[in-house]
């Protein structure tokens, strides 16, 4: 399996693109701001095919350039319910300016197909299996998105805002909660096998 990751813009988000191997499809994990042009390179170094983009929340700085990467390669964008609405409306998603002029001139909306995710969805893209897990705490809409264990790698977890190295997400934000947090940290991350690699929105893994 290949993953492509790199830090992108004002947050150093971190957007990682997924394939089963270079020279085949690849879906495209939160692309944020400034990401688009890590996403063309990796893109052209690995010889890859975007099939969806999917996030794992909805701030801007993991969905600023959904819109020109998903217009780009003609591909949907899958996020949950509760957090489409960040989307086209990032400023009310953080509850005032905090960060928008680090950002610049973005391009803020929907792209033209956006799905939308459910806790305990399983989706078979670009002939990989991600496991949805709804994991509300940092957001309302927050998810997490498991690959299952195989004879050669260990699960891998991407694990968006709920979890960092060292760390949780923060709760201080329109929709955050900290008894959600809790919740979804021992329902969601407390049962992980020890050897699962767990990729997270921000810092190491």
């Amino acid at each position: 399996m290949l993953i492509a990751g790199f830090p992108a813009g004002a947050w150093g988000t971190n957007c990682y693109l997924v394939a089963p191997a270079a020279g085949e499809e690849c879906v495209i994990i939160d692309p944020g701001h400034q990401a688009a042009p890590g996403v063309e390179e990796a893109i052209r170094k690995h010889r890859l095919k975007p099939v969806a983009v999917v996030l794992t929340h909805g701030h801007i700085d993991h969905v600023a350039s959904v819109v020109p990467v998903c217009g780009a390669h003609d591909v949907p964008a899958w996020i949950h319910p509760e957090d489409r609405f960040m989307m086209s409306d990032p400023e009310k998603a953080l509850g005032r300016s905090i960060g928008m002029p680090l950002m610049g001139e973005l391009t803020v909306g929907e792209p033209d197909d956006v799905r939308e995710l459910t806790d305990g969805a399983r989706l078979d893209l670009a002939g990989l299996e991600f496991s949805v897990a709804h994991a509300p705490g940092h957001t309302k809409g927050s998810v997490t998105f498991r690959m299952p264990e195989t004879t050669e790698i260990p699960s891998v977890f991407f694990s968006g805002d709920l979890l960092f190295a060292g760390s949780i997400g923060r709760t201080d934000l329109p929709g955050g909660d900290m008894a959600e947090m809790l919740d979804s940290l021992a329902r969601v991350c407390l049962p992980l096998d020890d050897s699962t690699v767990v990729l997270s929105g921000h810092g190491p893994q």
